[in-house]
Formats: C-alpha cells, sequence, structure tokens
C-alpha cells in the first residue's frame, strides 16, 4: 500500500473482474486514503454540527454515526459527509480534495461556540473491507467487530496497530466495515488484510459495485448544482430535527412541491457503456444526462446513474442515450440495480 497521502486508487491490481467478484463473494480491500478527514473538538461540538448538517447528530452517543450533507440556503449539496462519534470528538470523513473547503465553510458559521476544527487527513488514513466474508474477517484478526448498524464504530488492534473499526453502509452493495488508523501504519494493516484474505480492489471493480449499488458519488453524480431531495435522501436526512441551512426548501420540496428532475437508474439494452454527460432522450428531445456508467456483471448489461426529468423518471420508461455518436435503447430503473 502507498504511503497514506491524497491519491488516487490504481484502476486495478492486475484483474478488475477478479477484484470484482472477490468482492461480492468473498471479500475485498479497498485503499480510501484519498478521502478527507476533519477532527471536531469542544464541548459544543455535536450542537454545532447539528445545526448545520442535514442529519441527526445531537442524540449520536460514542460510537455511533450517520451519513450527512451540508447545504446551502437553496437546498443545494455543498458535500457529502459520514460523521463518526468518538467519545471526545466527531470525525467527519469527507470526499476526496473536500477536507480544507468543508472546514473553511464549517469554520464561517462558528461565533461564540467552544468548538475546534481540525484538518487531520495527514494524520489518518482509511481503507474498506467489502464483502460477505468481511466481518468474519475483522473478527479473526481483531476479536472485535462493530455493531450491525450502519457507522457503528468500536476500537481494535490489527497487525499491532491501533485501529478504529466502523460498519458501512452498502455503499458497494454487501457488508462493509471501514478501518482507521495512523497514517504511518497503513502498509502494517494493509498488508495484514490482504494476508488474511482480502483482495485488493481498484477503481475500476469500485465504480461498478457501487453503481450497480445505486450509490451516488459526490463529484460525479452529486455537486453543488444538485438539490438534495433530487437524488436519494432518505439516509441523509432527518425529518424530525430542528433547522439546519436549506431545511426549508427540503421540507418545502416534500410537503408541497416536487423536482423537475431525479437521479435514476439506465439499463441500456446492450453492453455498450455510454460516456459520462452523455444526453438522456425521450422522443428525440433531451430529457436529461448520464452522470456515472459501467458494465454490469450481474445484469450483463451496460448501466447508468443518471439525471432524468420528472416526467419520465418512472420505473419501465422507455429512453434513449446519445453517447459518441450512437443512439442506445435504455430503460428507467429503480435503484439500486442488484437486490
Amino acid at each position: 500500500m502507498p504511503e497514506a497521502t491524497a491519491r488516487e486508487t490504481p484502476l486495478d491490481y492486475g484483474d478488475a473482474a477478479t477484484e470484482y467478484d472477490a468482492v461480492r463473494r468473498h471479500v475485498g480491500v479497498i485503499d480510501r486514503g484519498d478521502r478527507g478527514l476533519i477532527e471536531v473538538t469542544g464541548r459544543d461540538r455535536a450542537s454545532f454540527l447539528h445545526a448545520l448538517l442535514s442529519n441527526e447528530i445531537k442524540a449520536l452517543a460514542p460510537g455511533q454515526g450517520c451519513a450527512a450533507t451540508l447545504l446551502d440556503v437553496h437546498g443545494k449539496v455543498q458535500v457529502s459527509l459520514l460523521v463518526w462519534v468518538w467519545d471526545d470528538r466527531i470525525l467527519l470523513v469527507t470526499p476526496s480534495g473536500m477536507a480544507t473547503v468543508t472546514s473553511d465553510q464549517l469554520d464561517k458559521y462558528l461565533f461564540a461556540e467552544k468548538v475546534s476544527l481540525a484538518d487531520v487527513s495527514g494524520a489518518h488514513t482509511l481503507m474498506l473491507l467489502a464483502g460477505p466474508e468481511a466481518a468474519a474477517l475483522v473478527t479473526r484478526l481483531t476479536g472485535v467487530v462493530p455493531a450491525e448498524a450502519p457507522w457503528s464504530s468500536v476500537a481494535a488492534a490489527l497487525a499491532g496497530v491501533d485501529v478504529r473499526l466502523v460498519r458501512g453502509a452498502a455503499e458497494t452493495g454487501e457488508a462493509e466495515i471501514w478501518l482507521m488508523c495512523a497514517a504511518d501504519a497503513a502498509g502494517r494493516v494493509w498488508d495484514g488484510v490482504v494476508a488474511a484474505g482480502a483482495r485488493p480492489v481498484g477503481q475500476t471493480a469500485v465504480e461498478t459495485l457501487r453503481i450497480e449499488a445505486g450509490t451516488p458519488r459526490f463529484g460525479r453524480d452529486v455537486d453543488p448544482s444538485v438539490l438534495l431531495p433530487e437524488i436519494p435522501f432518505d439516509a441523509l436526512v432527518s425529518q424530525t430535527k430542528g433547522c439546519y441551512p436549506g431545511q426549508e426548501v427540503v421540507v418545502r420540496i416534500r410537503d408541497r412541491g416536487h423536482v423537475n428532475r431525479h437521479l435514476r437508474g439506465l439499463v441500456l439494452d446492450g453492453v455498450d457503456v455510454p460516456a459520462v454527460a452523455a444526453e438522456v432522450l425521450a422522443e428525440g428531445a433531451p430529457i436529461g444526462h448520464v452522470t456515472s456508467a459501467a458494465r454490469s456483471p450481474a445484469l450483463g448489461r451496460a448501466i447508468a446513474l443518471g439525471f432524468v426529468r420528472r416526467q419520465h423518471a418512472a420505473p419501465g420508461t422507455r429512453v434513449e442515450v446519445r453517447s459518441e455518436g450512437r443512439t442506445l435503447g435504455a430503460t428507467v430503473s429503480e435503484l439500486p440495480f442488484r437486490r
């Protein structure tokens, strides 16, 4: 495993198809060292984040967590986050390259609160074990495993290294456990899980897995132009908490309106994978665009995520995708593609 700095995961480790199969049948390990990490400390940390993020924070006990978003006042997604609560701090996991900008955005809301924000991305690294054997491998190596609720966590030791184990939420469509450790010990932890049977998994297989699972990726399927209700967002928001930036828009759309487009799945008629940003058409007129695409081993066809207009978003609707001079038939699908 390379030194833990901001980096790109390799496209593959020799055989993307075998890596995909390892996650679906056994267990793979994915380098997540490119993720940003913000450490939030101070007595007001939970109430401060609760007032800003879309999900419930104050009710989380140590060892619990959630997924959330930071919205602007128009309800558009500025960043998607994982929120992990420790005894004495809250850790925010950001998409690649987003730690500094996220910390700066949060800092703008700091006034008299007793809160400190620190970018600790360089001090720690993350990796993800994914597959039906992930929990068994972790238990064998550490003697413990997080509770089954998504984002539950527990401290452990692996290969003589202090680690934090965090239960994932099936972004690959399989059981998942995140591992967090000191950056200078990442190689020992990586080698330990690989020696125990986890196969390294590169970008190509990861993209196929997460698209089959219908998991939006920030910076690809979601960006600051996207309204939160335009994407699958149940796991990202509390419908009962108090105000946070953008809440009024989210509630107004929920109760009295609708969005004009939705992120949906597209199942292509063949195996030709459309290009990102390819137009989606209905009766020859543009109705949306592709955001991610891959060839699905589970379906034996090309699949895509993309935005389509509300009038054409019902599962089963026939559409076309215009990609690089070709017109491909497709059917709108519910997410995830693979259940």
